[in-house]
């Protein structure tokens, strides 16, 4: 889909700013596919947190170990129901004002009042306590500590919102502040002096969203961008010839999958959505697709996601006849087009997708060539990725394919939590509770007992294998472009950081 032409002028403009400052090599231009069209954390945390414009009371490594952002320190009472948060001192958000107990609070409130991470956690109260934050629980919660990490809570300055309590400005206590912002096309930062850590390397940076692969591949080719995410397989291949490039594919926990409306009629039968998997043809989409064969997911948690995925699960598989047959035991019959009919009703269904990720279409319509096989009629609709959540929430939605990151949260309770816990999530199960994962949801989530954690998480995953609420298609690859003379730059397998600040320029 092409852009409107005033979003094309944006881009323009914000490749040519980028381009006056990496003359300076004191800048960096990042493109990505991702649009950032809100001020709000708990629509464009994602991307602020990333551009280390806001921060954390809790923070992460690459590793997902946590370490201390905003928050020096905390500990838990006894009875694992009281959380005390010691904040760091002297920090001051960009506009100059103080960071306190008092902005933290405002900001986390209204996080535990969104949607997000904070929704799912057993939160009775968050309140400010001799310059401490104090969260009480109603029940014991071990992952509290990695659920401050997650992108939406991050911590605004009370200034970042209007009088009517709406987000109306990027104003954060990170390393870089917001210089101009475009949306959703473009963000401008510059290095914040003040910043209460080691200043940032550069001076300055551009993030550009640029919905189009090709596009972003061009970028990259021509240095307009000097870091470049999420590549598709052909422009990936080609900037691996390019001189003054280098390309690398990190193995992240994001998994490309079909989330199943598994309260419609055609769904609701275990069976029916096994149907669906042993349909998927894999390893054809891994080789041909993505061009990473080792990336075929036989499961729905990848190995990157360590302590989550398991050597031992009966690995799903494709077989056109098993699939056949499961339908045929749920009262499918073929009509005289192929179509399968039941009651008088086609199997005919729509599967939402979006271009934002290059992969999805092409993915979506191998799906639908494969499924017509076994009597489906698949219409593919691609649209704004939004499509998906909307549909999870008014009941519409039949399938939905998208890439779904399950290291958000350093401890992946957090994701897994969203979406299999008790109602499902906008990108989780639909139409679908099981009592069983519900039970081992909370004792994960609730201990530090790793016998008990590990129990925990093989009988989610076992559950998640037979009744496939959510079915695994590829495990994804992140394919990232970067300028030779460009060091510092580490590429975050949970993908809360570009690390702008540890970047800089040899020449």
């Amino acid at each position: 889909m092409l852009k409107p032409l005033s979003a094309a002028v944006s881009i323009a403009l914000a490749v040519s700013a980028g381009l006056a400052a990496a003359e300076t090599k004191s800048s960096v231009t990042i493109a990505s596919p991702w649009e950032v069209a809100s001020y709000d954390p708990a629509v464009a945390g994602y991307a602020i947190q990333k551009l280390q414009i806001m921060e954390n009371l809790v923070d992460a490594d690459v590793t997902g170990s946590l370490r201390p952002g905003l928050a020096t320190q905390w500990s838990v009472s006894d009875n694992g129901l009281v959380w005390e948060f010691a904040l760091r001192e002297g920090v001051r958000f960009h506009d100059g004002s103080v960071f306190d107990a008092t902005a933290a609070v405002f900001a986390l409130t209204r996080a535990w009042e969104q949607p997000g991470v904070l929704k799912k956690a057993p939160i009775s109260e968050i309140a400010a306590l001799n310059g401490k934050v104090i969260i009480t629980l109603e029940t014991p919660f071990a992952a509290l500590p990695a659920f401050l990490a997650h992108a939406t809570t991050i911590i605004p300055a009370t200034a970042a919102f209007d009088a009517e309590g709406k987000p109306s400005a990027l104003i954060g206590t990170g390393p870089f502040a917001v210089s101009a912002f475009t949306p959703p096309q473009s963000i401008s930062l510059v290095r914040n002096e003040a910043y209460w850590g080691e200043t940032a390397k550069l001076e300055s940076a551009t993030y550009l969203a640029a919905g189009r692969a090709e596009t972003r591949a061009l970028l990259a080719e021509s240095g307009d961008a000097d870091i470049v995410f999420t590549l598709d397989a052909a422009g990936y291949s080609h900037l691996q010839h390019v001189d003054t490039i280098e390309t690398s594919a990190v193995p992240i926990p994001r998994v490309v999958a079909l989330k199943v409306n598994a309260g419609h009629p055609f769904f609701n039968d275990p069976k029916a959505r096994q149907a669906l998997s042993l349909a998927i043809p894999r390893d054809g989409i891994a080789r041909a697709i993505t061009r990473f064969p080792e990336a075929a997911a036989n499961q729905l948690f990848p190995p990157a996601l360590s302590g989550w995925y398991s050597a031992e699960i009966e690995p799903l598989t494709t077989n056109i006849e098993a699939a056949k047959a499961l339908l045929a035991d749920l009262g499918w019959v073929a009509g005289d087009d192929g179509i399968l009919t039941r009651d008088g009703e086609r199997f005919a269904i729509t599967l939402r997708t979006f271009p934002d990720r290059p992969e999805l279409p092409l993915i979506a319509t191998a799906l639908q060539d494969q499924w017509r096989e076994i009597g489906i009629d698949l219409e593919v609709s691609v649209a704004n990725y939004s499509e998906i959540p909307a549909g999870h929430q008014d009941g519409s939605l039949h399938v939905a394919l998208y890439a779904r990151n399950y290291g958000l949260t350093p401890d992946p309770i957090g994701s897994v939590l969203q979406d299999f816990g008790q109602g499902g999530g906008d990108w989780g199960a639909m139409g679908w509770e099981n009592q069983k994962v519900a039970d081992a949801l909370r004792i994960i989530a609730s201990t530090s007992d790793l016998d008990q954690r590990e129990a925990g998480i093989a009988t989610v995953a076992d559950v998640l294998q037979q009744e496939l609420p959510v079915i695994p298609v590829v495990w994804y690859q992140h394919t990232v472009s970067v300028d030779k003379n460009l060091q510092g730059v580490v590429i975050d397998p949970l993908q809360r950081s570009y690390g702008l600040s540890d970047m800089y320029w040899t020449k």
